[in-house]
C-alpha cells in the first residue's frame, strides 16, 4: 500500500494553481442525469471521488467521453438510463446518494445504496428521504438499499429542512427541477458549491431563484438545453495551501480562485498573524514571525468550514498560547488529534471542543490517516518537523487532492510517494 514520505522544516515559496472543486463537481455530475441533451463540463479535478462518480454514471448508462488533457468530459444521457446505483460504487463516497434526486425526477423510481465515505461521524440520509417524501416519494430501506418511487411523479411542495444539510439541499434542488408546480425549500445550505450547482442547472434551463437568505424557489420544467459549464475552484484546497504557507513561514501565491468566496478563512488567518495581499483571482499569503492563538467554531457557510478544521488545528499547535476549536458539523472529526499528539502536539478533546496548547515543535513519526482532511493535516504537521514522517492510508488523500505531492514539491517541500 502506498505511503507518503515527508521531510519538513522548509519554507514554502512559489505559486500554486488551485484545481476545480471536488465538492462542486460531484452534485453537478449527478445532476447531469436529469438531461438527455449534450453536456460538457470542464475544470474537473483529477481525484478519486470524481473517478468514482464518473464510474457510477457510466454504470447507470451515461455515455461519457473523458478528455484528460483539458480536464473536461462530454456527457450524453440517452433514454436507456438505469435506475440502480450499486453498493460497490457508492460505498466509498457519501456523494453517491446525490443520484437519487435526479433519477426520481426523470424516471420516478430509483434503487440506491446507502452511501459511504470518511469515518467522521453520522451522515444520515433521513433528511434527504423525508424531504423527498414531501414531493410524493414513497421509500423503504432494505438490505442497505433505498427503494424509492413516485408513481404520480414528483409534485412541488413547501419543505423546511430540520437542520442545514449540504447534501439534502443539493438532492432536493436537483429533484425539484422536474417536480410539477412550485417547490420552496427553506433552511437551505448556501455553500458556494450549491450556488455553483444552481448556476449549472439554470444554464441547463431550470427555473431556480434565491428568494431569501436560505430559501430557494424552483418552478418545475419539462425540457432542458445543451450546455457547457466550468466548475468553480476548490476553496478547501485553497485554504489548505494558505494554511501551509502560514505554518511554514512561507510566501505562496495562490491563483485560480475568487478571494471573496473564502473571506472567512482569509480573515481568520489574518487574525492569527498572516500577511495576505488580495487580487481579483489570486492572493499572496506570507507567514508572520508569530502565530497567534485563536478560538474558532466550525459552522455552515459563510462560517468557518469543517473541512478546514483539521488543517487549522495544526497551525494553532504552533501558535502562542491556548487555542480552542469547536466542531459543530460532525461529531467524530477529531480523530487526527491523537496522531498529532504522537508528533508532539498537546491537544485535549472535551466533547466537541479541542483545547490546543500552542508553541509546539512537531517531531517526525509514522502516522495513520483516518479521513480525507485528516490526511492532509498530517502532511502539514510533517512539513514543519525536522525529521522524516511516513503517512499511511493515503488513499483517503487521493479522494480529494489533485497532484498534492507535485504541487508541494514545486514550492519547496520534500515529499514523495513510496510503497
Amino acid at each position: 500500500m502506498e505511503k507518503l514520505e515527508v521531510t519538513g522544516a522548509k519554507r514554502l515559496k512559489g505559486t500554486i494553481k488551485i484545481s476545480g472543486s471536488k465538492n462542486s463537481s460531484l452534485p453537478i455530475l449527478a445532476a447531469t442525469l436529469l438531461s438527455n441533451k449534450k453536456i460538457k463540463i470542464s475544470n474537473l479535478p483529477r481525484v478519486k471521488d470524481i473517478e468514482t462518480m464518473i464510474s457510477l454514471l457510466k454504470s447507470l448508462g451515461s455515455k461519457i467521453k473523458l478528455n484528460k488533457k483539458n480536464k473536461s468530459i462530454d456527457i450524453h444521457n440517452l433514454k436507456n438510463i438505469k435506475t440502480f446505483a450499486s453498493y460497490n460504487l457508492v460505498k466509498t463516497m457519501r456523494a453517491g446518494i446525490l443520484v437519487l434526486g435526479p433519477l426520481l425526477a426523470r424516471f420516478n423510481k430509483a434503487k440506491v445504496s446507502l452511501p459511504g465515505g470518511c469515518a467522521i461521524g453520522a451522515r444520515p440520509v433521513d433528511i434527504h428521504l423525508k424531504a423527498l417524501s414531501k414531493l410524493g416519494v414513497k421509500y423503504k430501506i432494505v438490505d442497505g438499499y433505498i427503494y424509492a418511487k413516485a408513481q404520480k411523479g414528483l409534485i412541488g411542495n413547501v419543505i423546511k429542512f430540520p437542520k442545514i444539510s449540504v447534501g439534502a439541499t443539493e438532492n432536493l434542488i436537483i429533484a425539484s427541477c422536474f417536480a410539477k408546480g412550485k417547490t420552496i425549500l427553506k433552511n437551505c445550505a448556501i455553500e458556494p458549491e450549491i450556488m455553483d450547482l444552481i448556476n449549472f442547472l439554470r444554464k441547463m434551463g431550470c427555473s431556480i431563484k434565491l428568494t431569501g437568505r436560505r430559501t430557494v424557489t424552483i418552478l418545475g420544467i419539462k425540457t432542458l438545453k445543451d450546455l457547457s459549464y466550468k466548475i468553480m475552484f476548490d476553496r478547501i484546497e485553497a485554504g489548505t495551501y494558505m494554511i501551509a504557507s502560514v505554518l511554514t513561514g512561507g510566501n505562496l501565491k495562490i491563483i485560480n480562485i475568487k478571494p471573496k468566496i473564502i473571506k472567512t478563512e482569509i480573515d481568520i488567518l489574518k487574525k492569527i498573524g498572516a500577511n495576505i495581499k488580495i487580487n481579483d483571482t489570486e492572493i499572496r499569503i506570507i507567514g508572520g514571525n508569530k502565530i497567534k492563538s485563536a478560538k474558532v467554531t466550525t459552522s455552515p457557510y459563510p462560517g468557518f468550514p469543517t473541512d478546514l478544521q483539521a488543517q487549522l488545528m495544526v497551525l494553532l499547535c504552533k501558535g502562542f498560547g491556548i487555542s480552542q476549536i469547536t466542531e459543530k458539523i460532525f461529531e467524530n472529526r477529531f480523530m487526527h488529534a491523537s496522531e498529532l499528539n504522537r508528533m508532539g502536539a498537546k491537544i485535549k478533546i472535551v466533547g466537541n471542543k479541542a483545547i490546543i496548547q500552542g508553541n509546539v515543535d512537531f517531531k517526525g513519526a509514522e502516522l495513520m490517516a483516518t479521513d480525507l482532511r485528516a490526511s492532509v493535516s498530517l502532511i502539514l504537521a510533517a512539513l514543519t518537523a525536522k525529521e522524516k514522517s511516513i503517512i499511511n492510508r493515503i488513499y483517503h488523500l487521493d479522494r480529494g487532492y489533485e497532484d498534492i505531492e507535485k504541487k508541494l514539491r514545486n514550492v519547496g517541500a520534500i515529499i514523495r510517494r513510496v510503497l
